[in-house]
């Protein structure tokens, strides 16, 4: 049984301790670091949330079933740390499904998308009541922008540029759950790039919703203000960061102009997620993506074509209504077939008020577990391809911070992830370095370039 944490005897400060868990995407890490600088005052003070503290902020995802349920645990782990402690729900699943979350025991406060940002003036008052309380609105209120960006991480920062979507894929609660697209402007993207900088990190991951969409609402209106390939430009010119990675962007929104920038590019590095869903048209235009499979193919070859080394990540569904046995190869081989370097498998799972839970052919859950199974072993084979074709190259290696059963991990400028003996010295550096082999975990090690 776990133990209650008691607070020290004699607190060495009268602040209250707030703790913050972050569940899902970047983006919500970028926010949770945004919200948390905020309520750093006089009077709050953040702590790890593996310890006793007075508020417990959760930070909610809500892409999935499963993230739905680990707030429940989360709450309840919190619980045993301090039986008193006042639990805060904030993020996707927050605005979503509000009166879910308030009516979990435990939970005091639910702030949706709209109240997130003003967690400062909602914990002024701890007390606690019979059941949560709900502050929130209507989704179509948010068309507001807030600016965000972590720097927690000591070599990595998400510099949030964009956020909602004008989407509507079939699958998907997060248009519900953030609103409309709406972006920062140009010129406080450049001023937080430079802040990250001047915090002594290496590399900015850009982060949003959909940031191929990056410059609509930009001056708070419809209008695209700039482009993605404007702001790229303008980021590659932040002479004190040494990296750039995009995190993730939608194949009809990421341009051969944009690949081509990319692969000349000072900063920006040979790394891209570009989501798939699927290899099926028939199923692809059931979702109501945008893109069909060739043109698909054809961003995945010109990015190889003009830089042989770049590492390119896709996300998939399976088990999406009406998805066959043969719409569920086609995607299979289509991936098989591709210069893809790993896949992130996610196994549909019904959302409430989409379209697709409506649709006809719903599919077994054995045989969603089976799909899923299938992809995540090409996933496997294809990052192992992968690093075997890095094998004695010479790469430079961002080390990270944490001490790993006695290793030290980083990443290439192409996401290749490098293992070496703990070494305090480098952590925040860059190494040269040549890569050697794969070890038992598909994790290179290397030898020191001099």
């Amino acid at each position: 049984m776990e133990k209650t944490l008691y607070p020290p005897e004699e607190p060495v400060t009268k602040a209250i301790r707030v703790a913050f868990h972050t569940l899902g995407c970047k983006l919500n890490f970028s926010e949770t670091a945004t919200i948390a600088r905020s309520v750093e005052t006089e009077n709050f003070q953040r702590v790890s949330f593996d310890s006793f503290a007075e508020v417990y902020v959760i930070n909610t995802c809500s892409v999935t079933e499963n993230a739905d349920k680990r707030v429940k645990g989360l709450v309840k782990k919190v619980l045993q740390q301090n039986p008193e402690g006042f639990v805060v729900a904030i993020g996707c699943y927050a605005q979503l499904q509000p009166d879910a979350i308030a009516a979990l025991e435990g939970v005091d406060l639910v702030l949706g998308a709209s109240e997130k940002f003003k967690l400062n003036e909602y914990i002024q008052d701890l007390t606690k009541q019979p059941k949560g309380k709900v502050y929130s609105c209507e989704i179509e209120s948010v068309d507001f922008y807030e600016s965000s960006y972590s720097i927690s991480d000591r070599t990595r920062a998400f510099l949030k540029v964009q956020d909602g979507c004008d989407y509507k894929c079939t699958y998907c609660t997060i248009p519900r759950a953030r609103g409309i697209s709406r972006s920062d402007t140009l010129e406080n993207v450049i001023q937080n790039a430079h802040r990250i900088a001047e915090a002594g990190l290496k590399e900015i991951v850009l982060t949003g919703v959909n940031i191929g969409d990056y410059g609509k609402g930009e001056q708070g209106d419809k209008k695209h203000q700039h482009t993605f390939l404007e702001l790229i430009t303008a980021l590659d010119s932040v002479k004190p960061i040494n990296r750039i990675r995009i995190s993730s962007i939608e194949p009809n929104l990421l341009s051969l102009n944009m690949i081509s920038f990319v692969s000349e590019s000072k900063r920006f590095v040979p790394h891209f997620h570009i989501p798939l869903q699927s290899g099926s048209d028939r199923i692809l235009k059931s979702m109501k993506r945008r893109y069909l499979s060739p043109l698909y193919r054809e961003r995945v070859q010109w990015i190889k074509t003009k830089m042989p080394d770049a590492c390119i990540g896709a996300d998939v569904i399976v088990g999406y209504p009406g998805e066959t046995e043969e719409d569920f190869l086609e995607t299979y081989h289509f991936l098989n077939d591709l210069a893809v370097s790993y896949l992130h498998v996610f196994t549909y799972s019904e959302r409430p008020n989409t379209e697709a839970i409506n649709l006809k052919g719903v599919v077994p859950s054995e045989v969603r577990i089976k799909r899923s199974k299938m992809l995540r072993g090409l996933s496997v084979k294809k990052r192992r391809a992968f690093y075997e074709s890095q094998l004695g190259k010479a790469v430079e290696v961002l080390f990270e911070g944490e001490n790993k059963k006695g290793y030290i991990t980083g990443f290439s400028q192409n996401y290749v992830k490098v293992r070496a003996p703990w070494n305090p010295k480098w952590v925040n550096t860059i190494k040269k370095v040549t890569l050697d082999k794969i070890d038992e975990e598909g994790i290179v090690r290397f030898s020191e370039k001099n």
